[in-house]
């Protein structure tokens, strides 16, 4: 038997990976590639035109039903979008948010985490907003409706004022889309993934996500590092259909960053090497613009895609607009792809503030369509029904079906298109 190597095809069809980030060892065997990919349902229900804006807490129609909201994007009287910061309780409904901005009610890292920890006290201008928050009977009212909903789940009642002052200084956010289900909806089942997004609102929801990326890091100055990420639909985590990121500040790199600097120490070009060019040499890139690179993934428990930016820039936050927009349109044409009804996660990389090696911003996403079991469990092989080449044909296909209808953002080069240039990363010029 040949010993692995990061992607080799055995005589009988059997691809096996190891990952070159992480070291997992992923096989994809021969006649489970064509399963169905689609997450099952196992109902649908037709909505009336008034329901398509209630349908969960997340719609527009039930704003008072998350927590103290910290921005929204609205559309301007010349049909641009502005930023809105703290709405007041009673101005909610005064505009329609394209997205919005608010508090995790269940926190995987909570506002106590860094009370009790760190010692960490909300500023003043966070208190002040608290307070007037509270001040409004609207807003109290909701403040009360929630608090009460966390504190059953807990079981330890929480004292309103300094309950408030968690829901709007917590440090785990979530970022929402407006529309839970299509404009022209009849059923409950026609959501509105990042594919159905138009570019244009895709590139918002990008900017707007990294403008609270931005906000968090500056808010808490314990944090280490940010996550970001996308779970959608339930088989992947979701807890609502509709579709919304979320932003977790934790107070160290954790494992996979960490080893990726320890890494990086011996070999700046690791992500130019040992993935893009790689790539390159297997036939997986799969597709690019002036700005960012896509590529089908090698050893990921999932079949999944690497989207790449190929600026100098490492944070998100620091890409000129023209870049961010490059990393969005790919993600968005592979969202497009990949369809409203497939489970995925998408998960940002990028290099934390204060450490010194290159790291490249890039974004994950997986396709979540089996379940790791026992066979997973006990000998750490996962099995991924889609190779990568498998994979890259099967995005290339469709997007260009996609472009061809003019569904994905202008100037991207598909599969063989892209020159050598268009895999050229600068992260560490």
């Amino acid at each position: 038997m040949p010993s692995l190597s990061p992607l080799v095809r055995l005589p009988d069809g059997t691809v096996k990976q190891r990952a070159p980030l992480t070291g997992t060892e992923v096989w994809t065997v021969p006649g489970r590639a064509h399963r169905p990919i689609e997450a099952p349902r196992d109902e649908r229900t037709r909505i009336a035109p008034d329901e398509r804006t209630r349908l969960c807490a997340f719609c527009a129609d039930r704003y008072r039903e998350t927590t103290p909201e910290k921005a929204r994007l609205v559309r301007g009287d010349d049909g641009g979008l502005e930023l809105l910061r703290r709405v007041p309780p009673d101005a909610l409904f005064d505009t329609v948010a394209e997205f919005r901005r608010f508090g995790n009610l269940f926190e995987i890292v909570s506002a106590e985490y860094w009370r009790e920890n760190y010692g960490f006290r909300q500023p003043s201008d966070v208190v002040r907003w608290a307070d007037e928050y509270l001040s409004a009977p609207t807003g109290r009212a909701q403040v009360e409706r929630l608090l009460a909903t966390r504190d059953a789940a807990s079981g330890i009642p929480t004292d309103v004022e300094a309950g408030a002052l968690d829901l709007v200084g917590g440090s785990h956010d979530v970022v929402v889309a407006r529309r839970h289900v299509r404009d022209d909806a009849e059923w409950d089942d026609e959501l509105v993934s990042s594919g159905e997004l138009t570019p244009d609102e895709h590139a918002a929801y990008v900017s707007f996500t990294i403008d609270a990326l931005t906000q968090i890091a500056a808010a808490q100055p314990h944090a280490k590092y940010t996550s970001v990420f996308q779970n959608w639909l339930r088989p992947a985590g979701a807890t609502f259909e509709h579709l919304h990121k979320q932003l977790v500040a934790i107070d160290e790199f954790g494992p996979q960053v960490s080893r990726e600097i320890g890494m990086l120490a011996s070999d700046r070009a690791l992500y130019q090497r040992e993935i893009i060019d790689a790539a390159r040499r297997e036939g997986l890139v799969v597709a690019a613009n002036d700005h960012a690179v896509a590529v089908a993934g090698v050893g990921h428990r999932f079949p999944s895609f690497e989207v790449y930016s190929r600026s100098r820039a490492h944070l998100p936050q620091a890409h000129a607009p023209e870049e961010r927009r490059g990393v969005s349109d790919l993600l968005h044409a592979l969202h497009a792809a990949t369809g409203a009804r497939v489970p995925t996660n998408e998960e940002w990389h990028y290099r934390p503030a204060g450490v010194i090696a290159p790291m490249p911003w890039r974004i994950v996403l997986k396709w979540r369509v089996s379940t790791p079991a026992g066979f997973e469990g006990g000998t750490k092989i996962f099995v991924n029904t889609i190779d990568p080449w498998m994979l890259r044909e099967r995005a290339v296909t469709a997007l260009r079906d996609l472009r061809e209808a003019g569904r994905i953002g202008d100037g991207i080069r598909l599969g063989d298109e892209c020159p050598p240039a268009d895999t050229r990363l600068h992260y560490a010029d």
